[in-house]
């Protein structure tokens, strides 16, 4: 979701610390950022982006420009969080949570409900999982958060021909593993 032409009034509003131009950058954005982090095999992408809008606001005080470089910047403050993330993980290993088992606190659906529910999410993480970590990481920024492949580039540090190169060959290993699965296309 875009802000459009109100986007200067709420930045400006939320650099003079406004919550509710908080609210708004958040609700526009935070979306599109668990998707990208769950994307990249987060396992708590909720608090991870979180950890994220956490360091936008308390660096809204530097940031200038206009829509889309608060988007590609949001973006490189997410992909940041998630490599220390990653580099945390592997350091600490955790136990699996009881959410990640699938056994959440409370009432719950049936197991025909959450197998049903779940096979579509299922079936897409599979499919990215069999992409190299870069083709996965250049299609979530360019689907998920709607960069263009320069911004995308500065995310990554890539050049703009390598993330296209990239794109390229994810898009084609995904064509032909539901082509191979009979997905028509």
């Amino acid at each position: 979701m875009t802000l459009g032409p109100a986007f200067d009034q709420i930045l400006t509003a939320a650099q003079a610390n406004a919550g509710w131009a908080f609210t708004r950058l958040y609700e526009s954005l935070a979306p599109a950022v668990v998707g990208y982090l769950r994307s990249q095999g987060a396992t708590d992408a909720d608090d991870l982006t979180s950890e994220v809008f956490l360091g936008v606001f308390n660096g809204l005080g530097s940031f200038s420009g206009g829509e889309t470089q608060f988007r590609s910047w949001v973006f490189t403050i997410a992909h940041r969080r998630l490599v220390d993330h990653r580099r945390s993980r592997a350091r600490r290993p955790q136990p699996e949570s009881l959410e990640e088992r699938g056994c959440e606190g409370g009432l719950s659906a049936g197991a025909d409900e959450v197998a049903l529910a779940s096979l579509g999410t299922q079936g897409v993480q599979r499919l990215l999982e069999e992409l190299s970590p870069d083709q996965r990481e250049v299609l979530a920024l360019r689907v998920l958060a709607d960069l263009t492949v320069e911004q995308v580039g500065e995310t990554l540090g890539k050049a703009p021909g390598a993330v296209k190169a990239l794109q390229r060959r994810a898009l084609q290993a995904l064509r032909k593993k539901l082509t191979e699965e009979g997905v028509p296309l």
